[in-house]
């Protein structure tokens, strides 16, 4: 998980850290980080030792602005044929089910909302804002607003997708809808991100991913159909009684407000 052209990755304690690196171009992406960012989720599926990710942006500008508008895809002749990159780029289009924390450093619009669409969910700093700016150039907001269908009230959501570039949500705004669980100086964000990715690491990691995985069931079925998944994720995931009553035992009973 080395050589990265753009990204930087370490991991540490159990935590991985992703960071979108071109910050030149405000961290928009190009084939070459979807790539890398694609094939680094694969293999985050395979490294026991990471239980779960912080991703973040370069700098304190953008966490990442969506495709590099420089960037050209070649498509196919047929209009019922698209290649989109940016449906590779998210961990759960590369089958990855440990939690994902975004970490959002500034601007994060339009196409990051493929990434923010499939994050767990969100901490900001106080100077980050959200927007899509499809329709302000003629294009239409389809994918975008369908990855955060069920993060945002629909009025929310069909302001900041109609509005375009002329507004922006800031992170106390997001804050206050549902779309960001905490709010930060952007000096204290990878602390706060930190804190929160070390303690669910601490926890037993089939327990977590098999809480990630009936979330995300209880997002994306009915509720019949979720109900149904419950007990084979509770049965795969789940300790063992005695095991369980040891932590039940050993864990301290602090906690922390928010």
């Amino acid at each position: 998980m080395t050589g990265f052209r753009t990204l930087r990755y370490e991991a540490a304690e159990g935590v991985g850290r992703i960071t979108l690196d071109r910050p030149e171009r405000h961290n928009a992406y190009d084939r070459t980080l979807v790539d890398e960012l694609h094939g680094l989720w694969r293999d985050l599926r395979f490294d026991d030792s990471v239980r779960v990710i912080v991703l973040t942006g370069a700098g304190d500008r953008a966490f990442c602005t969506g495709i590099d508008r420089d960037e050209v895809v070649p498509q196919p002749g047929s209009p019922f044929m698209v290649d989109d990159p940016s449906e590779r780029l998210g961990p759960k289009a590369a089958g990855l089910w440990k939690p994902v924390i975004a970490a959002v450093n500034g601007m994060a619009c339009g196409g990051a909302f493929h990434l923010l669409g499939e994050c767990e969910f969100i901490i900001a700093a106080e100077h980050a804002t959200f927007f899509d700016p499809h329709v302000s150039y003629g294009m239409v907001a389809a994918f975008e607003p369908t990855h955060l269908s069920q993060r945002l009230p629909f009025g929310e959501l069909m302001r900041m997708s109609l509005t375009g570039t002329a507004e922006r949500i800031t992170a106390r705004r997001a804050y206050e809808i549902g779309l960001v669980s905490e709010v930060v100086p952007g000096a204290e964000l990878p602390d706060a991100s930190d804190r929160v990715a070390s303690l669910i690491a601490s926890y037993p990691p089939a327990a977590v991913q098999g809480t990630v995985r009936a979330v995300w069931a209880a997002r994306d079925m009915s509720r019949q159909q979720a109900l149904a998944m419950a007990p084979s994720l509770v049965s795969l995931g789940s300790l063992a009684k005695n095991e369980q009553e040891d932590l039940f035992r050993s864990r301290p009973g602090e906690w922390r407000a928010r």
